[in-house]
């Protein structure tokens, strides 16, 4: 593999894609997670749509959630192809995650676990000596799955966490 030494300054997110199984029960799920009615649902099929991800064909179902930022969240079933799940877990390299910022980690937190989001572990709060800058001190996070087991965070940032 070859890297390109010529910056092509990509620097602002459109969207991310979730594959899912379920598409009723992914957007049921997420409006949970983040209040929000989907923006556009549609299908898509098309052979040279497939092709332009590796595919032989795509024959999908989709919806989109925008999060303030107009950062979108695509979910999508494909039909055509059929994939298997990942269990993509954090420490596997190609996995990812999806991060949500919060205001009031403690209410959040609280209010998810009484709302029946299963949480992969306790939550943690970043203290000294476990990561640097120093000013990211007092970071709050918690990690959890979407139904098809997506990586998803919560996050009360601080300091070098924080911007």
């Amino acid at each position: 593999m070859t890297t390109a030494t010529t910056p092509m300054n990509l620097t602002r997110a459109a969207h991310v894609g979730i594959s899912v199984s379920d598409l009723d029960a992914s957007i049921a799920f997420y409006r949970a997670l983040t209040g929000r009615e989907p923006v556009a649902e549609g299908t898509m099929s098309s052979v040279p749509f497939g092709r332009s991800q590796g595919l032989p064909t795509s024959k999908l179902r989709y919806a989109t959630i925008n999060l303030d930022n107009g950062l979108g969240i695509d979910l999508i079933q494909f039909q055509e192809p059929v994939g298997e799940r990942t269990n993509g877990r954090a420490n596997r390299p190609g996995s990812m995650h999806l991060c949500l910022k919060v205001d009031d980690f403690d209410a959040v937190y609280q209010r998810m676990k009484n709302a029946g989001f299963d949480f992969l572990g306790d939550d943690y709060t970043f203290i000294a000596g476990e990561v640097t800058p120093e000013a990211a001190l007092g970071t709050k996070v918690a990690y959890f799955n979407d139904p098809d087991g997506t990586n998803l965070e919560i996050i009360q940032p601080e300091g070098g966490f924080a911007s």
